[in-house]
């Protein structure tokens, strides 16, 4: 009986943890680990009672799982190849727009690594080193899979009409005028803006983003004279032209609704789907209590998005990452040294 409540804990402390902020990654390992106990439980239970209805939900994702390992990442690696073409074809061919053509060949590289099995050509005393490899790559796997989860729970993020601003989030002008990219940030704004309107006051709403080196002014300034233009009132605008990251789009608005409203306020940020997660943990980071909207990304950019944003967010838990990678390769070739000493 006692494996029964594993699942249960696991999803208590899920829902608490979920419920208390959305804006973390561990949402998402709490979720994968209660899925992945309750499948194990159902396993056992199945197993000790007979019961086909409970091998059935314990079946059911382990048959998913080997389909995939067997014919899912060909097509992972087809579809990143396809992306890559089509990306290369809509946007411009730079290093940040590459990045689904590096990871299909990654995971071909992988996949002729898997299927050559080097590891049997290798001395005894360097499997060990091997494997210990094998290991920072799985973990490195588990990370990408709480990543995604997090990520998803956060789409239901549900922000209340009740806020006093919301903040936009730049990303960059065009020869000093509004892009698409940016645009559909600024429309999601006005879209919730009106809607609160209708039920209650309207926010303000701050433009946050400064000015680049290859612009004559700032993205703050562009974005404000857009939203005007499409008939929101300038005295409900609010220009921040310092920043030059999100970080700081996060930081420096959180100063000026201060200053406005002291600590009892409500804010909101807008930016692009993919992007409203990672904004999130910087708007923690700067202990501003502020959830995001986002608003719709092409369909062909998403992967290349995703890719990017999961590797910013590993970077912005290096210090973590690289702790632990270094554990275990630590182990792994103490574990080697020892073999080739005694064994």
């Amino acid at each position: 009986m006692f494996y029964g409540f594993i699942p249960i804990v696991l999803l208590m402390l899920f829902i608490v943890f979920y419920l208390t902020d959305p804006r973390r990654m561990i949402n998402g390992f709490l979720l994968n680990m209660f899925l992945f106990s309750f499948i194990i439980t159902c396993a056992y239970f199945s197993m000790t009672t007979g019961n086909r209805y409970l091998l059935l939900i314990a079946i059911i994702p382990a048959m998913i799982v080997v389909f995939m390992l067997n014919f899912g990442v060909i097509a992972l690696i087809v579809g990143l190849f396809l992306n890559a073409k089509i990306i290369f074809g809509k946007e411009s061919r730079r290093f940040s727009n590459s990045l689904t053509f590096i990871l299909g060949v990654g995971l071909l590289l992988f996949m002729i690594i898997s299927i050559v099995d080097p590891v049997r050509f290798f001395p005894d005393v360097i499997q060990t080193l091997y494997w210990g490899v094998v290991i920072i790559v799985l973990y490195l796997f588990i990370d990408l899979s709480n990543f995604l989860t997090s990520y998803f729970l956060y789409q239901f993020n549900r922000p209340k009409y009740n806020q006093d601003f919301i903040i936009v989030l730049g990303s960059g002008l065009i020869n000093d005028k509004v892009p698409p990219l940016l645009a559909s940030r600024i429309n999601k704004a006005i879209e919730f803006y009106r809607k609160q309107d209708k039920v209650s006051s309207p926010p303000k709403i701050i433009f946050s983003g400064g000015q680049g080196p290859d612009e004559n002014i700032s993205e703050a300034a562009a974005m404000q004279d857009y939203a005007v233009k499409n008939g929101i009132p300038l005295e409900h605008t609010i220009k921040e032209d310092r920043s030059t990251t999100t970080y700081e789009n996060m930081l420096f608005s959180k100063k000026i609704m201060e200053s406005m409203k002291g600590v009892n306020y409500n804010s909101i940020f807008s930016t692009n789907n993919f992007h409203v997660f990672r904004a999130g943990l910087y708007a923690k980071k700067v202990s501003l209590d502020s959830q995001g909207i986002g608003s719709k990304t092409a369909f062909y950019y998403w992967p290349n998005a995703m890719i990017r944003e999961y590797i910013a967010v590993f970077v912005m838990n290096r210090v973590r990452h690289s702790i632990i990678i270094a554990i275990i390769l630590g182990f792994s070739i103490l574990a080697t040294v020892v073999n080739y000493l005694f064994f």
